[in-house]
């Protein structure tokens, strides 16, 4: 398996982009829960409820997750949470 990289642009005033390996993609989502993360901007939740919607159409167990604002990081109790509830997170966003 080929592993790519992509480079991450930190808008909170990162001065040099750090390289990351991509994460591993999951063979199947079975028995999986995916969280959903709403960043809190307007709209943003009707993208997401479709997202939720398709998912749980194919059986597939969704978690929502809301941040308090956008305009911050989620609180690291919040991205906890996620990771101990889920196996994979979709966080969307409108603009």
């Amino acid at each position: 398996m080929i592993m790519e990289t992509q480079t991450l642009l930190d808008p909170t005033s990162e001065r040099a982009p750090a390289a990351r390996a991509l994460a591993a993609r999951p063979a199947s989502f079975d028995g999986a829960t995916v969280g959903i993360l709403d960043i809190s901007k307007a709209r943003g939740n009707v993208f997401l409820d479709r997202i939720a919607e398709r998912l749980t159409e194919r059986g597939i167990g969704v978690k929502r997750y809301r941040k308090p604002t956008f305009t911050r990081p989620a609180p690291v109790a919040l991205r906890h949470q996620i990771a101990a509830e889920c196996q994979l997170v979709v966080e969307g966003l409108a603009d």
